[in-house]
């Protein structure tokens, strides 16, 4: 079949039809009516439309589907990967291809500022249409065959947009959120009425009490039988800023030894809102700057929803406002750092993360992955830029750290206040375990062997078999970043590179290589969930609480996925798990209230019904099963009581049910850790016949690089390519080349020798 310009003189057989303009395409082939009806019916689900020219000399027109291309290769997912501007000439050689059924863009960057920043989404969204799984497009499509329910949150926010109430869907959202942590913090708490030792709320405040009355140097080694200072510094700065704040209002309420165990409604209500100021003030904004910046590309609507999501998270709000404690202030340093990472900041990321370690010694959960994302773009980038930004995060690092811990340091201390900090921060010496957690050794303590009888006297074997297991439960997705900046290492240009690289290099604006985020960037989030969850299951005296760190990833992911989805079953099956294995604590500090409603109010506001059967995937039956064992569960708590030989039978079958959970989910994430790390980098191996390949098409086509300033070229693009079997619309094997690549080609095989 000939094509011709659509430009060209129609035959008077031919019919005139209204001009669709829609289309926006230079020149699309000439096709005769028998074969209109072939080719429309043949590509009917593959975006193939008929079009015409308005004017009576034009012919009818079809414009014929493109290739689906790869989750990454799409304009969104490009968004949310940040690989920089290209030049025109880059996306001329690529080809301009219409808007097809694995994106809801066009394949071209758009030229607006919304461009530069990137999608939490984007990866989700285009991994659902490659298997098949139904998008938001497909939903609105099928509308009437739908039978998920999006959730309140999200018919709320439409029902905000479409009344023109837009700009107050944030301010209503926070304003509710404080609100439902306010009426969580009107109950009880840990150790309430509970003497001698009471419980957390009373540490927290005995902090402040210890801090405002004793030397720095004492902090750590004052009457450490009762609730003495345990964590890093930071805790005990902000706890000596909430004392000297309270000491102001009532002295009384942390007057030194005499204020032990004080319960007045003063000093609760001070307590109450030292938390509550914290995480307006530092967790809620970080909140914020996430869904704008992870979800920059993605509509209002979007962003709002995955706000909504976030704040009403139901474990933290549970364990902060119910439970007592503050660590929406460590959780808010990490999302900081995250942010900044996806910005480019790496070195004020690094900082905010040491805020994070100096507040919490939990934070290291996410450290093993933060620093090998920080490693895994040094070598990503070129080797002078690389070894500059690893001496400055270096630099950085340690000095944020000396800050830290200044006040414990020669000349304002001896050393041994210093060892005194770091044996109250690390305590090994508590044992494997302490509480029924729901975790490996607990687990198989009860399924398998008697870990402290067996190894009794010989705890540091058990502290050795924990550090072993926890670093092999995380080296996956620590290989997995280091992995993905190796195959996505900037190098240098070669000679041939740098002729064919002179003329997009000429278009291209200079970038500021060390300050942008690198491809291994969608890994992150689930890296993230990899390793704090192998430090929950594996690591040595966990407690129910520190469930908030694998679900604080989790729910991340949740935030930017609605329900059918693979990464939304997941996410919210293990949130609901997460705040039942944390039933035994709640139930403790008589929060049942708050804990039934807080699970079903997130629930109902993300669109997940607990009480629903669903028996079309792995995870649908799973989730079934785990339901209907936990309903199980709290109705045998209100029907029988334990027997006097087994006093911890609930707590121990709460394990059991929720310990299987929590290891699929790790799993999940190593699983989903790898493909997206193939997507990024292709196969292993494969670098050698990408340089081939790239060898090849530069010959024959001429066709620019990737190019990056001083001399940079990205090596992912030609390994992408080969993964997916064509290079920017010509086939690695040989075969079908875009038609405007070889006109491109000619084009620019004319100007060099003329310029000869």
């Amino acid at each position: 079949m000939d094509a011709v310009p659509s430009n060209a003189h129609n035959s008077e057989g031919h019919r005139r039809q209204p001009r669709d303009r829609t289309a926006s395409f230079n020149s699309v082939p000439h096709i005769k009516a028998s074969q209109l009806r072939t080719s429309t019916l043949r590509n009917r689900g593959s975006n193939a439309s008929l079009r015409s020219i308005g004017s009576d000399t034009e012919h009818s027109e079809i414009i014929s589907p493109v290739p689906r291309r790869h989750l990454l290769q799409t304009s969104e997912s490009l968004h949310w990967l940040k690989v920089g501007a290209f030049s025109d000439v880059d996306w001329q050689a690529r080809g301009v291809s219409p808007v097809s059924a694995a994106s809801s863009t066009g394949s071209n960057f758009p030229s607006s500022s919304a461009s530069k920043r990137l999608s939490f989404s984007a990866l989700l969204e285009q991994e659902r249409v490659a298997r098949g799984i139904p998008t938001s497009a497909s939903l609105r499509r099928d509308q009437e065959d739908d039978r998920e329910d999006h959730g309140a949150g999200r018919r709320w926010i439409r029902w905000m947009h479409r009344h023109g109430m837009k700009s107050w869907v944030v301010p209503s959202a926070i304003a509710a959120s404080i609100w439902v942590k306010w009426c969580i913090g009107l109950g009880s708490y840990s150790g309430q009425g509970t003497p001698p030792m009471f419980g957390d709320y009373e540490a927290q405040r005995h902090w402040m009490e210890l801090t405002i009355h004793l030397p720095i140097q004492q902090w750590y080694t004052y009457d450490l039988q009762y609730w003495g200072l345990d964590y890093p510094p930071l805790t005990a700065y902000v706890s000596w800023l909430c004392g000297r704040v309270g000491a102001v209002i009532d002295p009384s309420w942390f007057a030194l030894q005499t204020s032990r165990g004080i319960e007045t409604s003063g000093s609760k209500l001070f307590m109450r809102v030292s938390v509550v100021a914290l995480d307006a003030l530092l967790y809620v904004p970080a909140l914020y700057a996430f869904a704008r910046t992870w979800h920059g590309t993605r509509s209002s609507r979007t962003q709002h929803a995955a706000l909504v999501t976030l704040l009403f998270h139901p474990a933290l709000l549970l364990i902060d406002f119910g439970h007592f404690q503050y660590n929406s202030v460590m959780l808010g340093f990490t999302l900081l750092a995250m942010n900044a990472f996806a910005n480019g900041f790496d070195l004020v990321g690094a900082v905010f993360f040491v805020l994070s370690l100096g507040f919490k010694q939990m934070a290291l959960y996410y450290a093993p992955v933060i620093g090998a994302y920080l490693l895994g773009k040094c070598i990503y980038l070129e080797p002078v830029n690389g070894a500059r930004l690893f001496v400055r995060l270096a630099l950085v690092t340690v000095f944020s750290f000396m800050v830290l811990f200044a006040p414990f340091l020669p000349p304002f201390a001896p050393l041994s206040s210093l060892g005194a900090s770091i044996s109250r921060i690390f305590p090994f010496a508590r044992g494997l375990f302490e509480d029924k957690v729901a975790n490996f050794w607990c687990f198989t303590n009860v399924t398998v062997l008697k870990w402290k009888r067996a190894f009794d006297g010989k705890e540091a074997l058990l502290v050795k078999a924990s550090a072993v297991l926890t670093a092999l439960g995380f080296s996956p997705a620590v290989a997995g970043l280091l992995w993905g900046g190796c195959k996505t290492r900037l190098t240098e240009l070669t000679s041939s590179d740098k002729k064919q690289g002179d003329t997009s290099a000429t278009t291209t604006a200079p970038l500021k290589i060390p300050n942008t985020p690198t491809p291994i960037l969608p890994l992150l989030p689930y890296a993230l969930l990899t390793t704090s969850m192998s430090f929950f299951l594996f690591s040595f005296q966990v407690h129910e609480k520190t469930i908030l760190l694998p679900l604080l990833p989790l729910t991340l992911l949740l935030s930017g996925a609605t329900p059918g989805e693979e990464v939304f079953a997941w996410s919210a099956l293990g949130n609901v798990v997460g705040v039942f294995s944390m039933w035994p604590l709640l139930k403790k500090d008589g929060l049942g209230i708050q804990y039934i409603g807080m699970l079903l109010l997130w629930c109902r506001l993300i669109g997940y019904n607990p009480f629903r059967l669903r028996f079309n995937s792995f995870v649908g039956l799973l989730s079934t099963a785990v339901h209907t064992s936990m309903i199980a569960l709290h109705l045998l708590e209100f029907i029988i009581t334990p027997p006097a030989r087994y006093p911890d039978l609930f707590p121990v079958l709460n394990v059991l049910i929720s310990t299987p959970v929590f290891g699929l989910i790790w799993l999940w994430s190593i699983k989903r850790g790898i493909e997206v790390s193939w997507a990024m980098g292709g196969l292993p191996g494969s670098e050698n016949k990408v340089r081939q390949a790239r060898n090849g098409l530069s010959t024959t086509d001429s066709t620019p690089s990737f190019s990056r300033p001083a001399g940079g070229v990205r090596r992912d693009a030609g390994v992408r390519a080969m993964s997916l079997g064509y290079t920017s619309g010509q086939a690695a094997s040989g075969g079908y080349r875009d038609p405007r690549r070889r006109a491109l080609g000619r084009l620019r095989a004319g100007s060099a020798e003329v310029e000869e």
